[in-house]
């Protein structure tokens, strides 16, 4: 999963009369047209929204804490002389759109638009921030001492993560009024546009290519032995991940790089901001420094000589046009972390010209070039099977045709082929007397089912090892992609992409369905990315009538990650197990998610076991 979006991308600004029909409830109209020297904790209010949305505002006096000259530009300002409500915030921010002219310290009075601006659209369904458009500034003096910051610590943020979205607003939190001693979130909002501060804090989401990473400031909340904090239930929410990042821009002072389980130590200081993509963070006016803890790729062990080693991995929308240092790195993974599986699974293998959009679709050159990198790596020359999809049919990157591909070790393993399989032909099950057989392999599991439109079908193959029978699927469920985030103002949150991987995983499972009903003992392996953790719906659907078994469930539960995402290490990866596969080993091989250098964004997974 990535995103394509630009990080700061510009939004047009929410005007008040979209914000109370489409997202913002009770604004405020005993409120004047022009409101002559109001505070800003007047302007930011008890609850998510201003009681002056839309109006006008003027003589608005603060102290510069924060300017930045990229992106959003614009700058904080916050009032020292705080009121008595902790539900409402001193501090506010100032949109300029231009680079701003203003210094830290400088004392200002201003006047301006009060507006709700929704990072990402009203329709991601994200929480507003409140700011200060189209001011006009006076500075009233120059080098003024900034107020002092409001500490966020282990003991400050509550436990519970955010309140029950009010039904008769249609589930949204923003008409509450504030509780920050009792939730998180509401804590986090009181502090919004406030000069806020943290002490040395362990790393969770390593450094990524947008120059931010993720801290904790709660050291044993849902820790894990490599130092990630570990997302383990929709009701388990991690509330002291907080996203950094600097407002000195990357030309003047590099940001650093950091890995999980790295220490940010230090004073890291600055006003808090909400975005699109995070929700809350700290921007650093002072930034600390990252102290590095050493984290190591992992190696998981070689299979026995009668053990079958199957292996899952997305490569990330590999093609010819990436580097060779991307294959190479690949290849060596391939071989040396992941022992040279005996099968590996791969899923976003691109087509042979990536994402340029000309119609191709074979991705022959694709796989021959990664397999090639793989015996120079001195791993074994692989042979592969797959089914070119349809063009612009599986989703993915447009022109980029993404596909799963099977990858096998001929001198372990060999491949029954059964002619026929294409991008809509539907493979079946067949046989009699307990012996259950695929009528194409490689074949794909239900192409016309419109579960998978615009979405990647599964692949279903057919091996043996030693004489036995093993079924593969390897899949590449729909993405989390037009969900709502967790700090959406709906509480819970819309997750509208689980309807479609709901209706994947049942296809799934009847298809598992359908070879166990002819051979109880069927060696069946479910792999791929799924794209949903092991506590979600569709894990459930998979797994419907024991048909199946996340094998990731075999992990302690602070070993259940694939995948690290806003600071929460997470599971989105998985190989499932049919009934007959009595007992096996499995490893989440953690190589890519947890470290700023990244061969992909994903940790493979690999399952052993004697068929």
């Amino acid at each position: 999963m990535s995103s394509s979006i630009p990080r700061f991308a510009a939004v047009s600004a929410v005007v008040a009369s979209a914000l109370a029909a489409g997202l913002l409830a009770g604004s405020s109209s005993a409120v004047a047209e022009d409101a002559a020297g109001v505070r800003i904790h007047d302007i930011q209010g008890t609850t998510r929204v201003s009681p002056l949305v839309g109006k006008q505002v003027a003589g608005v006096t603060g102290i510069v804490t924060g300017v930045r000259t990229y992106g959003s530009r614009g700058f904080w300002i916050q009032d020292p002389e705080a009121d008595d409500n902790p539900a409402t915030s001193e501090g506010v921010f100032v949109f300029t759109s231009s680079v701003p002219t203003v210094a830290v310290g400088d004392a200002v009075s201003l006047s301006g638009t009060v507006t709700e601006y929704v990072p990402g659209g009203l329709t991601s369904g994200n929480q507003s921030l409140t700011q200060i458009s189209k001011p006009v500034i006076t500075v009233l003096s120059q080098g003024n001492p900034v107020p002092a910051p409001v500490t966020i610590s282990s003991w400050s943020v509550p436990e519970e993560y955010t309140p029950e979205g009010d039904p008769a607003a249609g589930g949204s939190i923003n008409g509450l009024t504030l509780d920050p001693e009792t939730y998180a979130l509401d804590y986090y909002e009181s502090l919004e546009g406030t000069n806020v501060r943290i002490g040395s804090s362990r790393v969770v989401g390593a450094t990524d290519p947008y120059a931010e990473l993720w801290v904790t400031v709660k050291p044993w909340e849902n820790r894990n032995l490599r130092g990630g904090t570990v997302y383990g239930s929709y009701e388990s929410q991690n509330t002291g991940r907080l996203q950094i990042q600097s407002l000195t821009p990357l030309a003047q002072q590099p940001f650093p790089k950091a890995n999980v389980g790295d220490r940010l130590t230090g004073t890291t200081e600055g006003p808090l901001d909400f975005n699109q993509f995070g929700g809350y963070t700290l921007t650093a006016r002072t930034l600390g420094t990252v102290v590095d803890n050493g984290l190591e790729r992992e190696t998981t062990d070689r299979q026995h000589k009668n053990e079958l080693a199957v292996a899952t991995y997305n490569v990330e929308n590999l093609d010819p046009t990436d580097p060779q240092e991307k294959f190479d790195a690949l290849a060596k993974a391939v071989v040396d972390n992941l022992a040279s599986p005996d099968i590996v699974a791969l899923e976003e293998i691109q087509d042979n010209n990536g994402a340029k959009n000309d119609g191709t679709v074979a991705a022959d050159v694709t796989v021959k070039k990664f397999t090639d990198a793989i015996v120079a790596a001195g791993g074994p020359a692989y042979e592969w099977r797959s089914i070119d999809p349809e063009n612009g049919k599986d989703g993915g990157e447009p022109g980029g045709n993404i596909r799963q591909v099977f990858l096998f070790n001929p001198e372990r393993v060999s491949f029954t082929d059964r002619a026929g399989g294409d991008a809509t032909t539907a493979t079946a099950v067949t046989g009699s007397k307990g012996r259950a057989a695929l009528t194409l392999s490689p074949g794909r599991v239900d192409p016309a089912n419109a579960a998978w439109e615009a979405s990647r079908k599964p692949l279903a193959g057919e091996f043996v090892f030693r004489g036995r029978t093993v079924f593969v699927i390897a899949n590449h469920f729909g993405s989390k992609g037009g969900d709502e985030s967790i700090v959406s103002h709906h509480q819970p949150p819309t997750r509208s992409s689980e309807a479609k991987r709901l209706l994947q995983a049942q296809a799934v499972n009847a298809f598992v369905k359908d070879i166990t009903a002819i051979d109880k003992q069927a060696d069946v392996l479910v792999v791929g990315d799924i794209n949903d953790f092991e506590f979600s719906g569709t894990t459930k659907a998979l797994t419907d009538g024991g048909a199946l078994y996340p094998a990731v469930k075999s992990l302690p539960r602070s070993e259940r990650y694939s995948y690290v995402y806003q600071g929460n290490t997470q599971v989105l990866d998985q190989i499932l197990t049919s009934p007959g596969v009595h007992h096996f080993e499995y490893d989440s091989v953690h190589i890519n998610a947890e470290f700023a250098d990244q061969d992909s964004d994903h940790d493979p997974q690999v399952l052993r076991f004697r068929p």
